[in-house]
């Protein structure tokens, strides 16, 4: 009993802090899929657009969740075990679910400390099953703790439920078929069965079985209009590339090539070994992938992105000026592309070009102020042009995200000491020394 609340005791701590654990993913082609996949459901649930993100995390496991706020955790498995975008759907309005029905507030009516909703996780129940089986003294559960057990189960599993019944909903609001949830929820009962889950007690598990869970939904579901819309083909499409790219990313480069050989002369074949020859150490071989790609869609960003990506880091950044300049332009800034042009005009060394680089890298961090690599970059430039006061708050900024606070603070410190007083470069720099040393302060007095 001991080892089986040890494991749930990690379990919980995992979930807590999941985005910390592991991590985080920023593409702007993935994000930009995400954010036009979620929205019918955003708005379904009430919520803003804005105001809700869909984050992509290193992990080849087949889990989302949601931790606090209005951010739902998608792991890279989970892409990788999908077959179209409205599976993807599904997920993402069954975690919206748990954000709607208030669950990550709630959570700590169930458990303390609160943990973060995760949509799968078959740790607790082979964690249980890896108690008791072969091991005769597990079989003697103390009653009090089994009690207190089962009720904390109880409690997650009725989330669960409600979460699939709130995210069925939000489909149906927002004009998305559930044959995606019902689809990938079978996916769910599969693994069940592949690790010999299906004769386990469903009272120790902290989700309902997924065949449960599909019996439940799918006189739901199918009775939506919505359930015999075709499948969105544009999006599709959309959803094949960013899979590709990221098995290309994150796969080992030969697993890539058994998966996406030469022969295979398709766009996603191309974008998959692009990235896996250029992770792989053969930047030839990466370049001749993003020549074909841009042969084939001249005009596409992310396309044009790649190609400049891998010039630059080959070692040729005046040659990924052109491509990246196009992707940033065609993409109207978007933060992230943007940065990797500032990255690459910063990398000419090319005094003229440090002007330039200010003027995206500012566009850059306004649009997104959460990326402290554009903050970095933000900094350098100005250091390369003599002004040391904006590079101290490009640090400041760059260090507050980071969580350097001693570090943030000090660089605040020294731009407010030569910027013009109360012009707004100046009363950032304070908001940010007061902020920081006032979580100094709070860390002092609670040694």
């Amino acid at each position: 009993m001991k080892r089986l609340i040890a494991l749930f005791a990690t379990a919980i701590l995992l979930w807590t802090q999941p985005a910390y654990a592991q991590g985080i993913l920023r593409d702007a082609e993935t994000e930009a899929l995400f954010k036009d996949m979620s929205r019918p459901m955003i708005v379904a649930a009430g919520l803003s657009p804005a105001n809700v993100q869909v984050v992509l995390i290193q992990d080849d496991s087949i889990n989302a969740f949601v931790a606090g706020g209005q951010i739902v955790y998608i792991h890279s498995g989970l892409i990788q075990a999908a077959d179209n975008a409205n599976e993807v759907q599904g997920v993402i309005a069954h975690e919206l679910g748990h954000i709607a029905d208030g669950h990550v507030v709630l959570a700590d009516a169930g458990a303390k400390p609160a943990m973060g909703i995760s949509l799968l996780s078959l740790v607790l129940g082979i964690a249980a099953m890896a108690a008791g089986a072969g091991d005769a003294g597990a079989g003697i559960l103390a009653a009090g703790q089994q009690a207190a057990m089962g009720k904390y189960l109880a409690f997650t599993r009725v989330q669960e439920a409600t979460a699939d019944a709130t995210g069925a909903k939000f489909l149906r609001e927002g004009n998305v078929s559930g044959k995606g949830m019902i689809s990938f929820f079978k996916k769910l009962a599969n693994e069940e069965y592949r690790y010999g889950l299906q004769n386990i007690d469903p009272y120790a598990q902290t989700h309902p079985l997924s065949n449960e869970r599909i019996n439940t939904l799918y006189a739901d579901v199918k009775a939506s209009p919505a359930w015999n819309n075709p499948p969105d083909t544009a999006l599709d499409d959309r959803f094949k590339r960013i899979k590709a790219k990221l098995y290309g990313y994150v796969a080992p480069y030969a697993s890539t090539l058994n998966k996406y050989p030469e022969s295979d002369q398709s766009i996603y074949a191309h974008y998959a070994r692009a990235y896996a020859w250029h992770k792989a150490g053969y930047p030839d071989k990466a370049d001749a992938e993003t020549r074909a790609l841009v042969k084939l869609k001249p005009d596409d960003p992310y396309f044009l992105e790649i190609r400049g990506q891998i010039l630059l880091e080959a070692g040729q950044p005046a040659e990924a000026l052109a491509p990246l300049k196009e992707a940033t332009e065609l993409t109207r800034y978007s933060p992230l592309i943007a940065t990797t042009y500032g990255h690459a005009l910063i990398a000419t060394e090319n005094k003229a070009n440090y002007p330039e680089a200010i003027r995206v890298l500012k566009i850059a961090t306004n649009k997104d102020d959460d990326n402290p690599f554009g903050w970095y970059q933000l900094g350098t430039a100005y250091e390369l042009s003599g002004d040391t006061a904006r590079a101290s708050l490009a640090a400041a900024e760059q260090s507050s995200l980071t969580g350097e606070t001693a570090r943030a603070v000090m660089s605040a410190r020294a731009a407010m000491a030569n910027l013009p007083p109360n012009s707004s470069d100046w009363i950032r720099a304070q908001d940010i020394a007061m902020t920081g040393q006032n979580e100094l302060d709070q860390k002092k007095r609670k040694r």
